[in-house]
Parts: C-alpha cells; sequence; structure tokens
C-alpha cells in the first residue's frame, strides 16, 4: 500500500514493484494489490502488469529474472522503487535498477526505495551487510557521496527495519504455531528474523565467537598469533576478472589443524561479488608483495589453483601469465583438486568441533571476506548437494583447494566406557 498511497499523494508519478519472476509478482504482490487497491482510484491492466490511477499517477509491476534483463529498464523513470524479497537478486541488479530513480523538479518528490525480504536466498550476504549489519536495528545510517561533476556532497540515508510474523496483524496464530514445528534454521529465520540463519544455509555449524576468540573454544574465529616458520605453509587461489578473485594464506600445526591466516580477496569496496579487474600478471605482483614475510624468511609456500586455471585451449594459461619470467618473479602453482562434493565435504569435517571444542580449522579475525561470506552461502536449487554457484563462492573454493590437497579423516567420537555392542536379542 505505500506504493499506492505514494502515487496517489504525488500525481503523474512511476512507483515500479520488482520480484524475481512474473509468477511470483502475480502469486503475492499483484494478488494483493487487486484486493486492496479502490477500483474508483485505480484500474488494472492484466496485459502490461500495472495500475493506472485516477491521478495520472501509475504502479507497475515487473520482473528481473535474469542479470541482464536489469537492462530492459534503462530508459524508465522511477520516482519510487519497491523490491520483494531482495535477497533473490544479485546486487548488480539491485545497484542498476536504483540507477533509473529520478523525477522532474515539477513532481515535487524525492525519490525512494523500500525493499522486503526474509534472510536467505543468493543475495543474503550483500543484503545482510549493506542493511542489517550497518548498525544498531531501526537506527538510521548516514553516507554522504561526493559528486566531481556537482562539486558538492549529499547525504543519502538508509534504515534497516525488523519485521516479526508475531508483529502482523493479519496473520492467524495457525501460521505461528506452524513455523514453530519448521526446522531450526527455517524457524529462525522466519519467526525470529535471525539474519544468521537461514533455510538452505550451508555451513550452518560455523561459529564466530569473539568469546572465545582467545581460548579458541567452540568458535572457527580466533585472534591472530605469531605462527612458528616450521609450520607448513599452503596458498590456494581462485581467479576472476569481473568476479573477485579469491587467495588465502594458510599454516597447519603438528596436530593437523589449518589456520587461514592471511587473505586477499580481489573485491571492489562495498561492492560484494564484483571483480577488480586485475589481470594475472597483476595478481601475481600482489601475491608475492603480500607473501613477502616469507619469502624474506625463505619459508616454502605451496602454491594451489583452480585446474580450469591451467587451460591453454586459448592461449597462456592463467598460471602461465603468473608464473616466473625472468627476470620478473612469479607464481608456481599446481593443480588443485576441482571435485566439488568431496571438497564440500572436506570443509565440513574441518568445521567439525571435537569433544573439547575444537574444530580442524581456524581463521583469524583478520580475514574479513571468509568470515563475511562462508556462513552466508545457500544450497543450489537445481543441485541440492552443492553449494549455489551463482552466490558469492571464491572464497570458498579455494578454501576447498586447500582442503583437498591435506584431506583429514573424520574426528572419531569417543565411545562411552561401559557400552556393550548392541544385541537386538537383549533387552
Amino acid at each position: 500500500m505505500d506504493a499506492f498511497f505514494r502515487c496517489l499523494t504525488y500525481p503523474r508519478t512511476t512507483a515500479v514493484v520488482f520480484r524475481r519472476t512474473y509468477q511470483e509478482l502475480e502469486d503475492t504482490d499483484i494478488k494483493e494489490a487487486k484486493s486492496s487497491y479502490p477500483k474508483k482510484l485505480a484500474t488494472y491492466n492484466a496485459g502490461r502488469h500495472e495500475f493506472k490511477l485516477v491521478n495520472g499517477s501509475q504502479i507497475l509491476f515487473r520482473h528481473c529474472e535474469n542479470e541482464a534483463d536489469r537492462f530492459n529498464y534503462s530508459g524508465i523513470e522511477i520516482q519510487f522503487l519497491y523490491f520483494d524479497e531482495l535477497t533473490s537478486f544479485e546486487q548488480s541488479i539491485y545497484d542498476f535498477l536504483k540507477t533509473r530513480l529520478r523525477a522532474k523538479k515539477s513532481l515535487g518528490v524525492t525519490p525512494i526505495v523500500r525493499s522486503a525480504s526474509n534472510p536467505g536466498n543468493i543475495g543474503h550476504g550483500w543484503v545482510k551487510k549493506m542493511f542489517v549489519d550497518a548498525g544498531p536495528y531501526m537506527s538510521i545510517q548516514t553516507q554522504e557521496i561526493y559528486s566531481e561533476a556537482l562539486h558538492k556532497a549529499k547525504k543519502i540515508r538508509t534504515q534497516y527495519i525488523p519485521a516479526l510474523a508475531t508483529e502482523n496483524p493479519f496473520i492467524t496464530e495457525d501460521y505461528i504455531f506452524q513455523l514453530e514445528t519448521k526446522p531450526e534454521a527455517l524457524r529462525r529465520a522466519l519467526l525470529n528474523g535471525d539474519w544468521d540463519s537461514f533455510e538452505g544455509q550451508v555451513f550452518t555449524e560455523f561459529k564466530n565467537d569473539p568469546a572465545h576468540y582467545a581460548d579458541r573454544l567452540w568458535t572457527h574465529v580466533i585472534d591472530p598469533f605469531p605462527i612458528p616458520l616450521d609450520w607448513p605453509r599452503y596458498m590456494s587461489f581462485d581467479h576472476g576478472f569481473t568476479k573477485p578473485f579469491s587467495v588465502g594464506w594458510w599454516a597447519v600445526d603438528p596436530a593437523g589443524r589449518a589456520y587461514r591466516y592471511k587473505e586477499w580477496y580481489g573485491c571492489k569496496p562495498n561492492q560484494p561479488n564484483v571483480g577488480l579487474e586485475l589481470t594475472p600478471r597483476q595478481i601475481a605482483e600482489g601475491i608475492l608483495e603480500r607473501q613477502k614475510y616469507e619469502m624474506d624468511n625463505n619459508v616454502y609456500i605451496d602454491a594451489i589453483a583452480d585446474p580450469a586455471n591451467f587451460d591453454r585451449s586459448r592461449g597462456d594459461s592463467v598460471v602461465d601469465q603468473m608464473a616466473p619470467h625472468p627476470p620478473a618473479p612469479g607464481i608456481m602453482f599446481r593443480k588443485g583438486d576441482n571435485t566439488r562434493l568431496a571438497g564440500l565435504m572436506q570443509v565440513h569435517e574441518r568445521f567439525r568441533f571435537d569433544p573439547e571444542g575444537r574444530p580442524m580449522m581456524y581463521i583469524f579475525n583478520t580475514c574479513k571476506d571468509f568470515i563475511r561470506t562462508i556462513p552466508t552461502l545457500p544450497y543450489s536449487q537445481t543441485k541440492p548437494e552443492d553449494v549455489d554457484t551463482d552466490a558469492e563462492d571464491h572464497i570458498f573454493d579455494e578454501t576447498r583447494y586447500f582442503c583437498m590437497s591435506r584431506p583429514t579423516t573424520p574426528i572419531k567420537k569417543p565411545k562411552p566406557e561401559g557400552q556393550k555392542p548392541y544385541d537386538p536379542f537383549t533387552r
């Protein structure tokens, strides 16, 4: 109703409501609008999926199923922009459609964006970062943008307003009781509005508990510490150009426990899943700069890369371009194991806690992008056992290359004292 009241208040304005598909619009937003908008004030055109108001305003219902679909709206002028289920969209779609926000001075309006969403789906990570993690709930966050063209600055405001199912006056208690019976992740997301847990989350076991950064118990994220020079070192690499590349440095202690102690994520600031567009040679130079300490101390680093980076079918491969070309130094990689499900299981296995609360993989709290992206990864809707490759999975990919280079065995659960073998004939 927000779009209806705004368009009714301001004549000749345009509001656009986006969902991923037209079917979703028909099943939800359009259905609700047809039952709520007074017919004397708004006329619906089913063929065009839009309402015309008596004052010349219009409310359009549009879809953006694929990233390329955003360019279908290059010429539209939007005063009031709405996204339903924002986490179903990539940030590139959100950012582009916001560029369509503009209003003639004669309209006397300030363009706005309003979004609604449950936790989960492919956009969970960037939505959580932009809105949920930006500041305390309900607080208005202000960002200043400076225009080189206008030579002046402007402040924009964002706000996250949590809304729980128990606060919805239009649903019955039966719906709440239904949510109480759902699996924990789904229940916490839909009933409690928990953005740290959602249905389809891959790494539900990942824990980031600052209270245990020092003692390293029941948390995967820990405080950094000086790593002994004699511990084996590894570097895992996943290449990207328009999408981010990812480089992770690992150390392994005598017990076989892995520590991610450093990372370089090739992502544009505040633009999740958008690459820096560096050439392989530039990435190699950046890696060498970042592992200068190890080189100065004669520490060997075993470098592992995606096997696809060795492809020479169209000329020099990515690793060829990153290799040493005297007198210029470079990186020598070996092929990683890209078996996806086995790699996923290895990451799960290393995340498992032993009975004392210690996992086989720790992450230094300075590895911000690992901590940001890994918990937000969803399962694929077409391959239910695999990570959704449309999500921001680049750090996960290079992590599994490392894990497959040093596969770990399952943690054995201690057998309770005095436990007898099961005998089906003994009661």
